[in-house]
């Protein structure tokens, strides 16, 4: 079994040219639009209540932040190392429009550039899936992604769903992981399938 035994807030940088040196691809980018529960995934994900804040007002946090996460293999004892890497919300800040022009040059160059992302997970609202916003996120990602690096969707607030409603759900995003932060429902997979992830090896 995996699990992720410790984790603390490194850094928060406003572009690629201040991110904190990793001689590693080990960086796990979670991005979503604002308001689909990624601080509180990032929280659960890790155990730790207070490692990402969660804002009251969605769109509020402007900054890329950094956290060192320490896994745990519990069948082995071995631990490894990994950057979890927290986006900026999309889609919602309230500011003006050279500042946010400005932002989101700051974060299509870091996804674009970042040689040492090795994951990107993608963030949706359940009850929202076939937004533009992610549809468009979805597809700048794919454009971007190195053959080195993987995209994996995560559906958050999956228990706001009926089973009918989750069941096609599922049908139509095979792929895509289901998950409850409140109901911790998915986190380890989720964990389990970050780790597999970032100790797969190139060929």
């Amino acid at each position: 079994m995996i699990e992720i035994v410790d984790s603390k807030f490194i850094a928060s940088v406003e572009n690629i040219q201040t991110a904190p040196e990793s001689q590693e691809q080990n960086e796990v980018v979670f991005m979503a639009r604002s308001n689909v529960g990624k601080s509180s995934l990032l929280n659960a994900l890790t155990n730790h209540k207070g490692l990402a804040k969660v804002s009251s007002t969605p769109g509020k946090t402007r900054l890329i932040n950094y956290f060192d996460v320490t896994f745990i293999n519990r069948d082995t004892t071995t631990k490894s190392f990994a950057k979890f890497v927290d986006l900026p919300g999309f889609g919602y800040a309230q500011v003006s429009k050279s500042m946010k022009h400005d932002w989101e040059k700051n974060l299509t160059d870091f996804i674009a550039q970042r040689e040492q992302i090795k994951l990107f997970i993608h963030l949706i609202d359940c009850r929202h899936p076939y937004l533009d916003i992610d549809t468009q996120v979805s597809e700048f990602l794919f454009a971007n992604c190195r053959e080195n690096q993987q995209i994996l969707q995560m559906f958050t607030k999956i228990d706001k769903l009926n089973q009918k409603e989750q069941s096609a759900l599922k049908k139509e995003f095979p792929h895509a992981m289901m998950l409850s932060s409140s109901k911790k429902r998915g986190t380890m997979k989720a964990t389990q399938l970050i780790y597999d992830i970032l100790h797969t090896k190139e060929d």
